[in-house]
């Protein structure tokens, strides 16, 4: 009676193992960027395409104004730095210009000026145009306050991030959300991006080195990154929970093995 006991104890603990170790995540599906043409000595170039993004309504523009006529640089220069780096979101709607939906930011004493479409470079261009009407020899600089992401999944912190990089990239987009859990699935990253048209959504595998080549290596505002789970993380799930109710069968078996005994 107490071999047959053991004999199924010892049953129970390898089917458990055996279970458990179907959740682990192999090697070869954790590394970025794989590739035998990778050297320590020579470093290879990688040529990519740079998308140029243009402005759209509800982006939110920080503009500043500079002449030495300081003055009037002020009835430009609503755009607080200290709120912009606060670390509270809603601060940039306050700090910058907002594109309303006929794509105009409204500017003090020059009025409504058309941007939506634009480059930033070109924006820049026509702002100061705009401004030197009223500012002698002014310099303008615009920038995009509303670079935001958005990175979910299986991701060690999940949320929405702000970006002050015109260049940002793919990997630097999940490097603010803390990397990849061990169970993201490097294989099937799914890029949501707005365009006029709607959303586009693109499937990106990390562990290709093309990836590199891709014009989705590049960032864009309001970007959306979703990292699906690995099989591994729901059969870990299931082994662990398999686990839990074959401890407690083995525990009642040598429970009333005991209660046999006397």
């Amino acid at each position: 009676m107490h071999s047959f006991q053991l004999t199924s104890l010892i049953r129970v603990v390898l089917f458990t193992a055996v279970w458990w170790l179907s959740g682990c995540v192999a090697q070869q599906q954790l590394p970025y960027l794989q590739g035998k043409e990778y050297s320590t000595q020579n470093p290879m170039n990688v040529a990519n395409e740079r998308l140029v993004y243009r402005i759209q309504a509800s982006d939110v523009l920080s503009i500043r104004v500079q002449s030495v006529q300081p003055a009037l640089n002020d009835i430009f220069n609503i755009t607080d730095t200290r709120a912009v780096f606060s670390g509270d979101p809603s601060n940039l709607f306050l700090a910058g210009y907002s594109v309303d939906e006929a794509g105009n930011i409204n500017l003090p004493t020059v009025g409504k000026v058309k941007v939506e479409g634009l480059t930033l470079d070109q924006a820049q261009t026509l702002v100061q145009q705009q401004v030197s009407k009223y500012v002698r020899d002014a310099n303008v600089l615009v920038k995009l306050l509303s670079f935001k992401v958005t990175v979910l999944g299986e991701v060690k912190a999940p949320g929405r991030y702000f970006i002050y990089n015109a260049q940002a990239t793919l990997l630097e987009g999940l490097g603010l959300a803390g990397d990849l859990t061990e169970f993201g699935n490097r294989q099937n990253v799914k890029l949501i991006r707005q365009t006029a048209s709607g959303s586009e959504v693109v499937l990106l595998d990390l562990t290709d080195p093309n990836l590199l080549k891709s014009k989705y290596y590049y960032l864009l505002p309001n970007d959306a990154l979703y990292v699906e789970p690995l099989k591994a993380r729901t059969a870990r799930g299931n082994a662990n929970n398999l686990g839990l109710v074959f401890a407690g069968v083995s525990s009642l078996v040598l429970i009333l093995s005991y209660l046999k005994v006397f």
